[in-house]
């Protein structure tokens, strides 16, 4: 059973839902809030489409580590794999983000800056939430599902002997 505790202190329990999410835009949104500012800048020295591909490649991967630390509760570094997927779910957010605003253009002629922001921030959020579910559910969920994976075979090296390891063999109905 000491094995139990000693896994259970190095794999902190995954948050909620709820926390999860407000993890997430806090991480995100700073990330997205820097991300802006170091685009600004760097577009001062270099074209901007290249500052904007620059930046978003480096917050990307910064907030891929954030979200595996911190918001998702993966306990370490991010993996490469998680770290394409989750380069995958933000280009897909930036086609979100691009295919709104190119409609927008085709729907109205010469648009104001407050009804881009609107639809561009609209879309954005719409994209954060899908981006959110495909992070908590497909990225980040395997490490969940191997930490809990972890913890039933302690549960079977932890096993007195003449006892079956297996909870399904403790109860038929299991």
């Amino acid at each position: 059973m000491e094995a139990v505790g000693a896994l259970q202190e190095r794999q902190p329990a995954a948050p909620g839902a709820l926390a999860s999410f407000a993890r997430f835009v806090l991480c995100g949104g700073g990330v997205g809030i820097a991300s802006s500012l170091a685009v600004a800048a760097l577009a001062s020295w270099i074209p901007w489409a290249l500052a904007n591909a620059l930046v978003t490649a480096a917050s990307t991967l910064l907030a891929t580590e954030l979200h595996a630390r911190f918001t998702f509760g993966a306990g370490g570094r991010a993996t490469w794999r998680q770290h394409g997927q989750s380069a995958g779910s933000a280009a897909a957010a930036y086609v979100v983000t691009c295919l709104a605003m190119f409609a927008l253009q085709g729907c109205v002629e010469a648009p104001g800056a407050a009804l881009e922001q609107a639809v561009y921030l609209s879309a954005s959020a719409l994209a954060g939430v899908a981006r959110f579910a495909v992070l908590r559910l497909v990225v980040f969920a395997r490490t969940r599902t191997a930490a809990a994976a972890d913890t039933r075979s302690v549960h079977a090296i932890a096993a007195p002997d003449g006892l079956p390891a297996d909870p399904a063999a403790l109860c038929h109905a299991a």
